[in-house]
């Protein structure tokens, strides 16, 4: 497994990490044992870099990994969370009062004095140009209640004001081989500031693997159910914002284009693979409900991306994707 320095935390992490959305139970339930043997066996595998956030399950997903932490003193771990959507998605609730509430609470949930890096959980796109937004994330820097700051976006050109701020550490963005706009200006505007890239929904939801088909049922209480028009949060984090029947389409081509590539290789492990080789990107973040995918995901941050399938994403995303969702985000 690879490790890369994430932006200005200074912190090495691993190349493929492990998001934790899953471990909160929106993704349908998940029990704490299992949670708990997907951390453990995603570190096995060597995965150094958990992201979580404070809605992620209500806090489940903090509270099992504080549970893991106490557990597993001694493992050197990057947990980075994210804050801002417990409330209204109002500019004017992005205060400093505000943000030390929702810290203390995700370092009681994590068990950590001082987090390791904290995210603003895509916020309305004002809070972007805000100094006294930005002033107190540096209050709290200074306080000792964070070690580093980053921001969550939705769009490229959040990214693109974020990354124009002096202290911010991070971005998280959605890039898979379905999302290709961030590899036009986002990537390089964060390679040039020494801004760390997280990359999110690597997979799309899961359309990435192959394994779906137009009659795929989820569950009720799976967002790839309750989402799919928007009408919970941004249409964008339910398969990368792209038509379902398109995406199973355009998987099924992929997973072909895999099979010729990388023989033998899984068609998730190529799509992570291939997001973990985009220069500029520290850490991609899977999800995981159980060991075998925990223990898939991490070994992608070892395989290399062959010429052919780096050409026929790009071919694939013109030909399904980029009219319908390349302005959009």
């Amino acid at each position: 497994m690879q490790q890369r320095i994430l932006g200005r935390t200074g912190r090495s992490v691993s190349s493929i990490g492990l998001g934790t959305w899953q471990l909160g139970a929106d993704w349908g339930d998940v029990d704490e044992s299992a949670a708990l043997d997907v951390l453990g066996a995603s570190v096995a595998a060597g995965v150094t870099f958990f992201d979580t956030a404070d809605v992620y399950g209500d806090g489940r997903s903090e509270t099992l990994i504080g549970t893991f932490r106490r557990a597993n003193p001694s493992l050197d771990l990057t947990v980075a969370t994210k804050m801002g959507r417990r409330g209204a998605q109002d500019e004017a609730e992005f205060t400093p009062a505000n943000f030390a509430a929702w810290t203390d609470r995700s370092r009681r949930n994590l068990g950590m004095e001082t987090l390791d890096l904290v995210q603003l959980h895509c916020p309305p796109t004002a809070v972007f140009s805000s100094d006294a937004v930005y002033d107190a994330l540096d209050a709290l820097v200074e306080s000792g209640a964070i070690a580093a700051y980053g921001v969550s976006v939705e769009t490229c050109d959040e990214a693109l004001a974020a990354i124009a701020r002096p202290h911010v550490a991070s971005v998280q963005i959605i890039l898979n081989a379905f999302r290709l706009k961030p590899l036009d200006e986002v990537l390089p505007a964060a390679a040039d500031a020494g801004v760390g890239i997280i990359a999110r929904v690597p997979l799309a939801s899961g359309l990435l693997s192959g394994r779906y088909t137009a009659d795929t049922a989820f569950a009720a209480d799976d967002h790839r159910s309750y989402n799919r028009d928007g009408s919970a949060f941004d249409v964008g984090e339910t398969f990368s914002g792209v038509d379902y029947a398109q995406g199973v389409a355009a998987a099924q081509e992929f997973s072909a284009l895999v099979e010729r590539t990388m023989p033998g290789v899984a068609p998730a492990a190529a799509a992570l693979a291939w997001v973990a080789a985009r220069p500029g990107v520290s850490s991609v973040i899977p999800g995981a409900r159980n060991r075998a995918q925990a223990e898939s995901n991490a070994a992608a941050g070892s395989l290399e991306v062959p010429a052919e399938l780096e050409a026929g994403v790009v071919e694939l995303y013109d030909r399904y994707f980029r009219a319908s969702i390349h302005a959009r985000w």
